[in-house]
């Protein structure tokens, strides 16, 4: 069999690392609400009865919620602390997010950039007596805006600003 430029390279949705300031913060279990909607208005023109108008309104983006076995790295919950504490300024505690999939071979296929990203819910695990599974915290995210890559979007890092459009930028 040849190789092709339609060949592609297909992997498993298990192999994936989160990354926040520069480095792999954690190796989650599970991570939820990645996406992107563009709602449309749509209306007829008078006279045109085969057709339709759409009007793009902007993009929503949903909140991702992250979740790994809870740790003693306490990162998550600084920065909602953090969050918590600077009602007013929390701009400053905006910063993009990486979250990188690899494939078996140990090399990144895509990354998605949350750009802006804020923690807007923290959930530490459920307690049991008689219980034996691992305790699982969850972070929930939203964002400003979503790049997604086939390579590490530059070091994610604390934003305290942002570009002349207004935007966080994505690297």
């Amino acid at each position: 069999m040849t190789n092709t430029a339609r060949e592609l390279n297909y992997v498993t949705t298990n192999r994936f690392y989160v990354e926040m300031e520069s480095s792999i913060t954690a190796c989650f279990t599970e991570c939820q609400g990645l996406g992107v909607t563009v709602k449309t208005e749509k209306f007829s023109e008078g006279g045109v009865n085969d057709q339709q108008r759409v009007l793009l309104n902007p993009a929503e983006f949903s909140d991702v919620t992250l979740k790994r076995g809870i740790t003693n790295d306490l990162t998550f919950w600084t920065w909602m602390s953090q969050i918590l504490s600077s009602v007013g300024a929390n701009a400053k505690q905006r910063r993009n997010v990486n979250i990188l999939l690899f494939n078996q071979a140990g090399e990144i296929m895509q990354c998605w950039t949350l750009i802006g990203a804020v923690p807007i819910g923290w959930k530490a695990p459920s307690f049991s007596a008689e219980s034996n599974t691992v305790a699982i915290e969850e972070l929930t995210l939203t964002y400003e805006g979503l790049k997604v890559d086939k390579t590490r979007a530059g070091g994610a890092s604390i934003l305290s600003g942002r570009d002349s459009a207004g935007y966080f930028s994505s690297n």
